[in-house]
């Protein structure tokens, strides 16, 4: 059964730091964090070396504050 996750991270090598926190839905812990590298990549064209992850934790449903996520919950 699928887990959530809330991943909260910055984006280091622009002209300031990006502070992020995105949440997920993943079997395990890798797979939220493999999700966060390459959607972030992608939208802010950044190597996956300027992504730093500070914290990934494991949440409830009840604890979800992405309005896109709670509607798939």
């Amino acid at each position: 059964m699928p887990k959530i996750y809330r991943i909260k991270g910055k984006i280091v090598g622009k002209d300031e730091p990006m502070v992020f926190t995105k949440e997920y839905k993943a079997m395990k812990e890798e797979d939220a964090i493999e999700k966060i590298y390459s959607e972030i990549g992608s939208k802010h064209n950044v190597k996956r070396a300027s992504i730093k992850i500070i914290e990934v934790s494991e949440i409830s449903a009840d604890e979800v504050q992405d309005p896109i996520l709670q509607a798939v919950l």
